[in-house]
């Protein structure tokens, strides 16, 4: 992207420049002293920041902790996802984001400790891959940056310290990207069947979104591979062999199992994982229904699918802005000049690749969040900020390296410019919230903005040239204090619920805080307690479910799965578990029942059971025993 070194685009590479940038990273006779420790510096800060005080959350989301519960109690279980140890119903998700936690709460006993630091340690993981793919072709300062600014993005600091699907979704990507950048910089088959392979474990994560960066992957890869076309065809292959081999042979174990023996799929309306992922957790989501909100949601169209009204602006918005637009300014435009500036460049340029890959992956992720109209959270947005780090880190590192000419600091300025603008713009959605901040950074951007401009880099001051690193710091603390200060806000605070948002606790940016389900009451836990049935209790909504079988460590049926809505258990089926005595109670209200979820619950099994059974009350539920 270095406009002082950037080759026509007809100009055959000698070696390779990829190969060439590979060299000079690995020489470590040119490494300058203070990378390892930086490197090392960097880690151990996103460790502390994600690791720091992180049970204050407790089980975080209920229901996905309440899975990872069951999977300590049964292999079935753990395989698939159950909600429950009895395997009556699965999460609305594959389980792949289950399995870690599951088995280290099978070595180490299940506590909140052991549901959330595998999330903790997969930021890590995250921000040490981005550190390293970015080093590789923009070099150490470059990568520095891309993982400073991954671990200071207030969502990926929700996230990582979170038990949603979403930490494991992003180190998934993370790694692929890397996989595919050392692909390319020397074609090697192996590692495009690694990235096939992760983008194939991302799906058992999160379904279709796990594919949403395959489309820059493969065109970066295609483009600027240094091999020649067929052989990088031939590689894109082995690629989709991997994620066909990682997804395709868990899908084989789902529909080879018998259905009696493995738990219903959540979120399908015939026990099929295929349904699940085309509509649920597919189309639904981007055109909303199966399940999904949409059609202009509610709020006069201003709550489409919880992510706020659609459009081209969404992450800007109230409900995104505050997780992920810190630095998407900066990215943006590091991306239009960066593409700009190595228009000229060879096709096997290690840089411009990079900005194929990160620049892609941005854009399809952005454009998929921004027009879907189906149910989306503010929290999605982590999927980006791997891209926009990466994006920030190799521009800010080229056009410094640019910086000689006075086109090359008029863009690095307005980089600068646009960030501290758009931070104060999101700060001050909170006006309560550390006022002076915005101030400060008013201040350090337009110190630095003018420096980049004015040269100052090559002043020097008591006949020492310390210009280039005061404007270093300068321009760090004008484009991450905001973001940086939002992300220790987020950290700093416990997070609980099914919808959680980052930022301090008086914000109202996202507006969604909480979860659906209420906390079990004493005497109804202890009740269920005492039981030695299969299930101890059905109730409808699985996030019910999931609070009661936190509180009583016994397994709850959730009735109609997640919302209440899904065809599970028939009334048939219901009466069978009665007949054999696999069920104890049936709970309504409070905890549950009738009009638990959106779907309100199966009404054939709520009216015979009332029917047949008496009632007592428990705490603020009703309480029917099955047993005459």
């Amino acid at each position: 992207m270095n406009p002082q070194t950037s080759k026509p685009l007809d100009v055959q590479p000698q070696p390779a420049a990829a190969e060439a940038v590979l060299k000079r990273g690995r020489s470590a006779a040119k490494r300058p002293l203070w990378v390892r420790p930086s490197a090392a510096g960097l880690f151990l800060a996103t460790a502390l920041l994600y690791l720091w005080n992180l049970t204050s959350s407790g089980y975080g989301n209920s229901f996905y902790a309440a899975a990872v519960q069951a999977g300590t109690k049964s292999w079935t279980a753990l395989l698939f996802g159950s909600l429950d140890a009895g395997n009556a119903i699965t999460v609305d998700k594959p389980p792949a984001s289950l399995w870690l936690p599951a088995l280290l709460g099978r070595v180490f006993g299940f506590s909140s400790f052991t549901v959330l630091l595998p999330q903790a340690l997969m930021g890590v993981a995250a921000v040490a891959l981005l550190y390293a793919a970015v080093k590789r072709v923009s070099g150490p300062a470059a990568g520095l940056i891309a993982g400073g600014a991954l671990a200071a993005t207030p969502v990926a600091a929700l996230m990582f310290r979170f038990n949603n699907p979403d930490a494991m979704l992003t180190l998934c990507l993370v790694a692929a990207g890397y996989a595919v950048l050392r692909s390319i910089a020397k074609p090697r088959w192996q590692w495009m069947a690694l990235a096939g392979a992760l983008i194939g474990l991302a799906f058992l994560t999160k379904m279709l979104q796990g594919f949403l960066t395959v489309p820059a992957l493969g065109l970066a890869y295609l483009w600027a591979a240094n091999t020649s076309l067929g052989r990088r065809i031939a590689h894109l292959l082995v690629a989709i062999g991997g994620v066909v081999a990682v997804a395709g042979s868990y899908l084989l174990v789902f529909q080879l199992t018998p259905t009696s023996v493995r738990p219903y799929m959540a979120g399908s309306e015939n026990n099929s994982f295929w349904e699940l992922t085309l509509g649920y957790n597919g189309l639904g989501r981007i055109f909303g229904g199966q399940g999904n909100g949409g059609g202009g949601g509610g709020m006069g169209g201003q709550n489409t699918g919880f992510g706020g009204a659609t459009g081209l602006f969404r992450m800007f918005s109230t409900a995104f802005g505050g997780e992920i637009s810190w630095y998407l300014p900066a990215a943006l435009i590091a991306l239009i000049a960066g593409f700009w500036f190595s228009r000229r460049a060879a096709r096997t340029d290690a840089v411009r690749a990079s900005l194929l890959l990160w620049g892609g992956w941005l854009l399809v992720t952005a454009a998929t969040f921004s027009f879907m109209s189906g149910t989306i959270h503010p929290y999605y947005a982590v999927a980006l900020a791997p891209a926009i780090a990466a994006l920030l880190g190799i521009g800010a590192a080229e056009l410094w390296r640019g910086r000689a000419m006075l086109s090359v600091r008029i863009v690095l300025a307005l980089l600068i410019a646009a960030s501290a603008i758009w931070s104060v713009v999101l700060l001050s959605r909170d006006a309560n919230w550390l006022p002076w901040l915005k101030y400060l950074i008013i201040f350090f951007g337009v110190l630095a903005a003018v420096g980049v401009l004015l040269g100052a880099d090559r002043w020097r001051i008591a006949g020492l040239k310390f210009g280039a690193s005061a404007l270093i710091i300068v321009s760090v603390f004008a484009v991450g204090l905001g973001g940086a200060a939002w992300t220790v806000a987020t950290a700093a605070q416990g997070h609980t619920g099914s919808i959680p948002t980052s930022g301090p606790s008086s914000s109202g940016m996202g507006g969604f805080g909480g979860g659906m389900a209420t906390s079990s009451s004493t005497a109804l836990s202890q009740l269920l307690a005492k039981t030695d049935t299969k299930w101890s209790a059905i109730t409808s909504g699985a996030s019910s479910a999931a609070e009661l079988e936190l509180a009583s460590g016994t397994s709850v049926i959730a009735l109609g799965g997640w919302n209440g809505g899904d065809p599970y258990p028939s009334l048939e089926q219901f009466k069978t578990m009665v007949a054999n005595g696999e069920v104890s109670y049936f709970i309504v209200g409070g905890q549950g029942g009738f009009g638990g979820g959106p779907g309100g619950g199966n009404s054939a099994i709520a009216s015979w059971v009332a029917e047949n059974f008496s009632s007592s009350t428990v705490g603020n539920s009703t309480v029917y025993a099955l047993s005459k």
